[in-house]
């Protein structure tokens, strides 16, 4: 319930609550409390039982935390039917890594070089990957027949 209340803010909620009830009022505050939450949990197991009687005995091991998608899919995941952990166990992210990034620099990596062979021998045409631009060098201004010709409507 006050999981993510630290030491420190737990510290600061009594002094509030005595600051604002003061000592003499503070028992009896939380004595209505803790009876208001024990009356509402008690009213949640009720709604629960009553629920689970309407839907019959086919839904016996329903368990109201599944309605939770969090918990559902956790729940799901676990489950071994679908092969789910297979392949979350087969899935290398740094190799996938790795690969993508000797892709992007040019780089042949067993894959990509099995996979280069066959692309080529379709005909399709090629960039040459090995020729890296100099990203550190300023870009040349264009000559004045090299710049394309304006076109009045476009603008």
């Amino acid at each position: 319930m006050f999981n993510d209340i630290g030491p420190l803010e737990l510290v600061a909620l009594v002094v509030l609550a005595v600051l604002v009830f003061g000592p003499d009022k503070l028992p009896k505050v939380i004595q209505d409390v803790t009876r208001t939450i024990r009356k509402i949990r008690e009213f949640s197991d009720s709604a629960k039982q009553d629920i689970r009687q309407e839907l019959g005995p086919e839904f016996k091991d329903f368990e109201f935390e599944d309605l939770n998608p969090k918990t559902f899919i956790r729940k799901q995941m676990e489950n071994d039917e679908l092969g789910l952990k297979e392949l979350r166990n087969g899935f290398d992210l740094k190799k996938e890594m790795a690969e993508v990034t000797d892709a992007v620099h040019g780089r042949d990596t067993e894959s990509s070089s099995s996979g280069s062979a066959s692309s080529s021998g379709s005909g399709g045409g090629r960039i040459d990957m090995s020729k890296k631009p100099d990203m550190a060098k300023k870009p040349e201004k264009p000559a004045a027949e090299d710049r394309p010709p304006f076109d009045a409507d476009a603008t």
